[in-house]
């Protein structure tokens, strides 16, 4: 990696594209916009403040709520056959259709804001939630739920101890694939109709011809995204850890 950005160093220094500027800049420029706050805020600046939080908070509450109706549907179907069929091809056809395309229909029907960003975050993230829970839930054994008949456990019980246990490595599969889906989606509802955000800011950027503030943007879009993933990836192994016993 070192050795990338040193030959991305040198190679746009070489050939001064201001539409390519160097990692320096852009590192620069990412400090001077939300990294040179005061040391109380965690160098925060008011920039930061005003934007990288909002993005965060309408990311994680999407995702969020995606995963709760997900997981929650996703059971259910998973453990009903008739339920299966008949959702089968509908949810087959809402995954076929990109999320992107509905902003301008969720914009209409819920005229913009928070709302609007939400829904377009949940209705992206779904899917993968969802039909990683209903192919976990589906493929806990016959034997498993049988026992757990014998010792006398309700349906509940038998949800709550046996399929989503059962079922948790596909779903948290779902949950990961989901982190990544819901930045992307945060960014493209930030940049129609938005008013703030990491997304909101990279437009400007763009409109005000600040080359290394859109390249900012990205970078730290591209940051974000690692450290979420590799947070992910601790709970993950911490909650599937007695798979490994």
């Amino acid at each position: 990696m070192p050795a990338v950005l040193v030959v991305w160093e040198v190679l746009t220094r070489l050939k001064a594209d201001t539409d390519f500027p160097p990692p320096t800049a852009i590192a620069g420029r990412m400090r001077e916009l939300w990294f040179s706050g005061p040391a109380a805020r965690l160098f925060l600046t008011d920039e930061a403040v005003a934007n990288l939080l909002p993005s965060l908070a309408r990311m994680f509450t999407g995702w969020v709520l995606a995963a709760a109706a997900g997981v929650l549907a996703g059971v259910l179907i998973g453990r009903s056959r008739a339920a299966q069929d008949y959702a089968g091809p509908l949810i087959q056809f809402g995954r076929s259709v990109p999320p992107p395309l509905l902003l301008p229909f969720f914009l209409a029907l819920l005229q913009g804001g928070l709302a609007t960003q939400l829904a377009a975050i949940v209705f992206g993230v779904i899917w993968p939630v969802l039909l990683n829970s209903i192919d976990g839930a589906r493929s806990v054994e016959v034997l498993q739920i049988e026992t757990a008949r014998v010792f006398g456990l309700s349906r509940a019980e038998q949800v709550r101890k046996v399929i989503i246990p059962a079922a948790a490595p596909k779903i948290l599969a779902g949950l990961r694939l989901s982190l990544s889906l819901a930045l992307i989606m945060m960014v493209i509802s930030e940049l129609f109709g938005g008013t703030d955000g990491i997304g909101y800011q990279l437009l400007q950027a763009q409109r005000g011809f600040d080359t290394p503030g859109v390249w900012a943007a990205i970078a730290l879009l591209g940051l974000l995204g690692y450290v979420v993933n590799s947070m992910f990836v601790v709970i993950e192994r911490r909650l599937l850890g007695w798979q490994g016993a």
